[in-house]
């Protein structure tokens, strides 16, 4: 088994806090020492009350998959001798009322835009190094949502 931390910071500060009008702002410490501002999502709680400017739980779990995928996705890549020079990927997450109806991240599109060195794959070799990085993906698999492969928009 291996285990994983983060770290999270937050305080109320002279705020109210029984009228929900309390800042949603705080930070994530990661254990290399990175300190990333975050903040719900002005999606679900607006601003002043959120950070527009930090990152959410939900950007975070739709970069998470992104970074996952790429990540085996290169590795495959090279295994089998091609040579990615540049990967870029603008991913998209849905959330809307799921089977039981909550509220979910329901389908997470990646949308990779790939160059290679040399000899690229062909289709068929590029859409089994995708199924074979998504079937390894440890973020993929530990979601509910649907996470696919989509051409780019």
């Amino acid at each position: 088994m291996k285990q994983f931390e983060a770290r999270l910071a937050w305080q109320r500060g002279a705020q109210s806090f029984a009228d929900q009008r309390y800042s949603r702002a705080h930070e994530w410490i990661f254990d290399g020492g990175l300190r990333v501002p975050a903040s719900s999502s002005p999606l679900s709680v607006p601003a002043p009350m959120s950070d527009p400017a930090a990152i959410d739980p939900e950007e975070a779990l739709v970069a998470a998959a992104s970074s996952c995928h790429m990540l085996f996705f290169l590795s495959i890549a090279a295994q089998r001798g091609f040579v990615v020079d540049d990967y870029r990927d603008h991913a998209l997450g849905y959330m809307e009322k799921n089977e039981e109806g909550n509220i979910s991240m329901t389908k997470i599109a990646l949308r990779p835009v790939i160059t290679f060195a040399l000899t690229p794959p062909t289709a068929a070799e590029l859409a089994a190094i995708h199924h074979a990085a998504h079937a390894k993906c440890y973020i993929a698999n530990s979601i509910k949502a649907d996470v696919v492969v989509e051409a780019p928009h």
